[in-house]
């Protein structure tokens, strides 16, 4: 079998690799042409249990990568290679889906952008006429999955619900595709929260732990507490990413603050990763960031800042430094710099 997994990634994924030192995993095996010779009984027994060992070991593998993501070790090129192994194994809308996955990953951690993500779907089209796709289910996957990259959530689901009906684990990929395809479709129509779709979305989140879309698509599609959870979630997952700026949207509102306050929002991981590295380098202009979330009307976000900054008075440049930024802030940043630096 051909495998046209290079071509697929190579062209959208390059930036990613280059930047995590993945490196590639290689082309699958072929299977080699065994001549014109006789073939005894034994000989043929003797493959057939060969390729049946070869198939146990290639499942063992995916359920070892499964269980790594179950575990929260979402590893940038794992997906490469379950994609490798699933199209060896014959399974070709699962390969597409596992270097999709990658894409998303690298996609959610801001390693490419959107359009580099679906350009590898779009690549793998151009080749769907060619000898080296002639499965149409190849084709399909790629158009599938490109209208779930676009948002083209009923197009997608239906894509997605022929190739992939036959899922055993609740928690896979495609599944996880289909339920965001199910409360999007939920969600655009105005409806209530689609509370059998929203639980299995739930129970699924340990696999996803480390992936910043599962957590976004969560948020938008929930409310109250747990959609501020899940969009803290997504902010801690990858603070730069494109998921992020819209996750801290949704954090403002639901503590009571403009939409456009979000910018200003940290996480308290954010907050304390600011803080550390800021005194295990002494220099307190590190904290300017945090800055904007000082001054944000009372929230839980900006009083846990003012606890830690107030925390750092007893050391002299720190002190130093919030009073001098109090004497050059007005209105609310001012009174509340001045707080701390009294403390």
């Amino acid at each position: 079998m051909k495998n046209f997994l290079k071509t697929f990634l190579l062209a959208s994924l390059a930036a990613a690799v280059s930047a995590c030192g993945v490196s590639g995993t290689g082309s699958a095996k072929t299977q080699e042409n065994p001549g014109t010779s006789s073939v005894s009984l034994a000989d043929i027994e003797s493959r057939k249990a060969l390729a049946s060992n070869e198939m146990e070991t290639l499942m063992r593998s995916l359920d070892e990568i499964t269980e790594l993501e179950r575990a929260g070790s979402w590893l940038q090129g794992m997906a490469v290679t379950e994609s490798s192994i699933r199209e060896y194994a014959g399974d070709l809308p699962g390969a597409v889906a596992a270097a999709y996955k990658e894409l998303a990953l690298a996609y959610g951690r801001g390693l490419i952008q959107k359009q580099d993500k679906e350009q590898g779907l779009l690549k793998l089209l151009e080749l769907k006429e060619t000898p080296v796709l002639n499965d149409q289910s190849v084709a399909a996957a790629a158009n599938a999955i490109l209208a779930f990259s676009r948002g083209q959530w009923e197009q997608a689901s239906t894509g997605l619900s022929l190739l992939f009906n036959n899922e055993s684990e609740p928690d896979s990929f495609a599944n996880w595709m289909l339920l965001v395809c199910a409360l999007e479709k939920n969600r655009a129509q105005g409806f209530g929260e689609d509370r059998r779709a929203s639980s299995a979305y739930r129970s699924i989140r340990a696999r996803y732990s480390q992936f910043p879309e599962y957590w976004y698509r969560g948020a938008v599609a929930f409310s109250g507490t747990i959609a501020a959870e899940y969009a803290e979630n997504c902010i801690n997952s990858s603070p730069e990413g494109p998921f992020a700026e819209e996750s801290r949207k949704i954090i403002a509102e639901f503590i009571g603050l403009k939409k456009e306050d979000g910018i200003a929002i940290r996480t308290k991981r954010e907050i304390e990763a600011i803080i550390t590295r800021s005194v295990s380098t002494g220099d307190p202009k590190m904290l300017d960031s945090l800055l904007p979330l000082i001054s944000l009307p009372d929230n839980p976000y900006t009083i846990y800042a003012v606890g830690t900054f107030r925390a750092l008075t007893n050391i002299p440049v720190f002190r130093e430094y919030f009073t001098a930024q109090a004497a050059a802030s007005r209105g609310r940043l001012a009174e509340r710099l001045s707080y701390i630096s009294r403390s």
